[in-house]
Order: structure tokens, then C-alpha cells, then sequence
């Protein structure tokens, strides 16, 4: 071999060495450090999480879905009949207050719309005051000395003397009458809507209002009510029902089943309407309950049956 060609040859060799060399050194070097400043999250960013570089990096698992508490059952009744009492089926009981032995009772219908005072345990009418043809008569509640009567769409109440069933006034309101009662305080009145209207027992005006719902969802046909013990009861229009309402939220707090308790009529009675009027004796603790053309009233107790759903 010739000096030119191992010249050449020796310089080859001295590349390749060199570039092996560099190479090598390369992947020795340590990779520059991220600064601390990009593992950061910015705004609204979520950070990760970081993980050891001698760490297995097994998938992390997700946290697991908090399943909210369930809430609270709402209790339902049965009822046991203490006393069966005649009733004028004549009447389409639409309200019905206890006060002093005495029964006061609204009958609906155009034309036989009355306001009637009667003696519980034979269901006789002692007096009846006929409302003007033009009226449909809808609930009925006592306040002080003053029985207070609404109309179903006339947007018309009456106000009547407890001791002679003498009209004493008249007053207007703007939405339909169905039912009304009181708790001590206010007067408190239904429309068939979710709606319970609060008003003034002085001026008969609002003073507030709440929705009654069950389960969240509002429930309509709200219609006859009774004040029992910090609680409204209200009869739920077409239905063997009566609810307990919350009167500070509007939530039913229980149900009340009142199936098969007029099974039939006597024979030739004019044909029964529904549960309708509902009435309650604070000093004994009587509750008392009838319907709209039913031949008898009922005074019954109410018994535990289960438990519903959160309203």
C-alpha cells in the first residue's frame, strides 16, 4: 500500500472514530431540567398529578360518584271508623267546620248552593241559609265569630254572624274559591291550583303564598281544607285522598288513604259524589270526615300503614 492510500485510509478511520465518540457522549448527557414554572396550572386549568420518574405508572382511578342520602319517607294512613253519623245527602258538601257541638256546612251546586248548622249525631238541620241562585257555594271556615264562605267561580265570598247565620258581608278575590281554613293567624285558601293562598282575616287580601308539592312536583286539585295540629289537610279533588301540607313549605308530609269508606248508598239515594269536607275538634282530637251527596259522616282515627316517597 502506498503512503496516499494509508493516508487516506488513516483518515477514514479517525472519522469514524470521532463520530462514534461524539455519539456516545451524546447519550450520556442528562436531558436539561423542566422549570418548576411549567408544571403550574394556569387559570382554570386543573393540575395533574405527578408521578415519580421510579414509580410504576399504573392508571389512576377515579374517585368515586357520592351517592346523596335517601331522604326521609313520607308516612301514609289508613283510618279506623269511631262513629258513623247520618248526613243530608241532599247537601254537595263542598266545606264543613266543628265548632261549639255544632257541625256549619257549605253545599255547593247552582241554584241549592246553603250554608246549614247541624247537630252531628243525627245529621239534622237546624238552619239553612240559601245562597243566591247565581253562586256555587265552595269552602267554608269559621274566624272569631264569623263564618266565612267562598264561591267556585264567581270571585265572590260571604261573610256570615256564627251565632244567627246572618249575612254580614260581602268581599271579592281574584282567583276561583275552593276551600279555606285558618291557623290562628291567617286565613288560608285553595283554587284547585298547587297554589295556597295566605290572606288577611281583617282585610280578606294576600299576604303570601306556597306551592304544595310532592316529590318536587307540584300537585293540583287541592280543594277542601282543615288546620289540625301546625298542619293543613287537603282533600285531593276526584280521589279517596286527603294530604298533610307543611304550611311553612308547601311539602305533603303524609297521605292519607280513605278507600271503601262509603262502600254503598242506601237503596234509592240520590248517586254519592266524591270525598269532600273534612273537620276537626280540637278539644277532643276528633277528626271528622263526609262527602258530596253522602248519606253519612264519619268520624274516624287515623292508623300507620307504610312509608312513600320524599316529597
Amino acid at each position: 500500500m502506498n503512503r496516499r492510500a494509508i493516508a487516506i485510509t488513516a483518515g477514514i478511520l479517525f472519522l469514524l472514530f470521532a463520530l462514534v465518540y461524539a455519539y456516545g457522549s451524546n447519550r450520556l448527557q442528562p436531558a436539561p431540567a423542566q422549570p418548576i414554572a411549567a408544571l403550574a396550572p394556569t387559570a382554570g386549568e386543573t393540575p395533574a398529578t405527578v408521578v415519580p420518574a421510579t414509580a410504576t405508572t399504573a392508571a389512576v382511578p377515579a374517585p368515586a360518584v357520592q351517592t346523596p342520602p335517601a331522604p326521609a319517607a313520607v308516612p301514609r294512613y289508613g283510618y279506623q271508623i269511631v262513629n258513623t253519623w247520618p248526613h243530608d245527602a241532599a247537601s254537595f258538601t263542598q266545606g264543613l267546620v266543628y265548632q261549639d257541638g255544632f257541625f256549619f256546612e257549605s253545599g255547593g251546586q247552582y241554584g241549592q248552593s246553603t250554608l246549614r248548622r247541624v247537630l252531628p249525631e243525627s245529621g239534622q238541620v237546624l238552619e239553612k241559609i240559601e245562597v243566591p241562585p247565581a253562586y256555587f257555594a265552595e269552602g267554608l271556615t269559621l274566624w272569631q265569630d264569623k263564618l266565612i264562605q267562598l264561591t267556585w267561580r264567581e270571585q265572590t265570598g260571604f261573610v256570615y254572624d256564627r251565632a244567627t247565620l246572618a249575612q254580614t258581608g260581602v268581599f271579592t278575590y281574584p282567583t276561583e274559591g275552593w276551600g279555606i281554613t285558618h291557623d290562628g293567624a291567617r286565613l288560608i285558601v285553595s283554587d284547585g291550583t298547587p297554589l295556597l293562598y295566605f290572606w288577611d282575616p281583617v282585610t280578606l287580601t294576600e299576604s303570601g303564598r306556597i306551592t304544595v308539592t310532592y316529590q318536587g312536583q307540584p300537585v293540583n286539585e287541592i280543594n277542601e281544607l282543615e288546620y289540625v295540629n301546625g298542619e293543613i289537610f287537603a282533600n285531593i279533588w276526584q280521589t279517596d285522598l286527603i294530604v298533610r301540607i307543611d304550611p311553612a313549605t308547601g311539602k305533603i308530609t303524609g297521605i292519607i288513604e280513605l278507600p271503601g269508606l262509603l262502600q254503598t248508598a242506601p237503596t234509592g239515594q240520590t248517586p254519592v259524589d266524591v270525598l269532600n269536607g273534612i273537620a276537626y275538634d280540637p278539644e277532643g282530637d276528633r277528626l271528622f270526615v263526609t262527602g258530596k251527596w253522602w248519606p253519612w259522616l264519619f268520624e274516624i282515627d287515623l292508623v300507620p300503614i307504610a312509608a312513600a316517597v320524599q316529597p
